[in-house]
């Protein structure tokens, strides 16, 4: 296993590489002057020229690339056109945001979506399995911005029930950072009440972002599952009278997880690179805000540097789901 995860490290650093020159290529032939930006509408072109001669924007594009590498490997991703300081205070500042929105959709998701995956494979073409492939189908099909906006209207703006935006009340103070999950600092730091305000600003924006993830996690496990019923173990084991909730819930979902898993990885690195939109509506100070603002600004450093960082936690997310599967399956380690 240890050798399976280490070849797999070294996967991981072409692609970055190639995840890199991807997005500065992208950036480079948008046809938006960031210097121009920058210095403003009132400026000259001597005061644009200036500026490109500061941000290196007048050398070779394959110059450009080399000296952004050589500054990514010392650890500086640049400074932000946007918020005037360096992209890596930026990104300690609204990763953990998007990490704690993106463990509380998981987490929704998760325990969620295995049930009802698992209950459509109990009761295959019954009622119960028609409904849930409505509700699968329709949680695919629905544009994450327009749920957003519904859930806002009904929940926050109708009933009063939850916070329609940010992270926090204004009322309520930012806890100390220890780990950067507001919920989890405000517990360590004995505030429950407050623990308990900024749980229910995450419900919206986790539901809106978990409805397809829960429709995505119940079909896989459905589908496993109904496999795994169909298996010489299982038939054998319902003959001898083995008890049918302690076989479904303990050996069938154990046999069905490894597909299900696989998606769980992807999903978490959907949720990291594709809350965009979902935390612009609910005013979500994460990563996926910051890197609208950057792209609106044409801010190249921060669109990079976040682009990378996504795709590290992405690629080490994606190893966690093969160490798990070599867990539930012995055979995926020695692949």
């Amino acid at each position: 296993m240890l050798r399976f995860v280490a070849y797999r490290l070294l996967l991981t650093i072409p692609v970055l590489l190639g995840l890199l020159l991807l997005i500065f290529v992208l950036t480079r032939i948008v046809p938006i002057d960031p210097a121009a930006v920058l210095a403003g509408e009132t400026a000259t072109p001597e005061q644009i020229a200036g500026i490109r001669v500061s941000l290196g924007l007048d050398r070779p594009l394959p110059v450009q690339f080399f000296l952004y590498l050589k500054q990514v490997a010392a650890g500086d991703f640049g400074v932000s056109i946007y918020t005037h300081r360096p992209v890596i205070v930026d990104l300690g500042l609204r990763l953990p945001a998007t990490i704690e929105l993106a463990m509380a959709t998981m987490l929704l998701a998760i325990l969620i979506g295995v049930p009802l995956g698992m209950i459509a494979a109990v009761n295959r073409n019954g009622w119960i399995d028609q409904i849930l492939r409505v509700f699968t189908i329709a949680g695919l099909a629905v544009a994450s911005f327009w749920i957003a906006i519904v859930f806002q209207l009904v929940f926050s703006l109708h009933l009063g029930l939850l916070p329609l935006r940010g992270r926090i009340s204004d009322a309520v103070s930012s806890p100390d950072l220890v780990t950067g999950l507001f919920v989890i600092d405000y517990l360590l730091a004995g505030r429950v009440r407050d623990a308990g305000t900024a749980l229910t600003h995450l419900v919206l924006p986790s539901f809106t972002l978990a409805l397809p993830a829960i429709a995505t996690i119940a079909r896989f496990t459905r589908s496993s599952a109904i496999e795994t019923l169909q298996r010489d173990f299982v038939v054998w084991e319902r003959a001898v009278g083995y008890p049918r909730r302690l076989l479904i819930w303990k050996y069938v979902l154990r046999s069905s997880m490894s597909a299900t898993i696989t998606q769980i990885g992807l999903l978490f690195g959907l949720f990291l690179s594709g809350s965009v939109v979902v935390e612009a509506v609910f005013g979500w100070p994460g990563l996926g805000d910051y890197l609208y603002n950057a792209v609106m600004l044409s801010d190249y450093q921060p669109v990079m540097a976040t682009t990378l960082v996504v795709g590290v936690i992405y690629a080490a997310v994606n190893i966690l789901v093969d160490v798990a599967q070599g867990w539930l399956d012995p055979r995926v380690g020695h692949a």
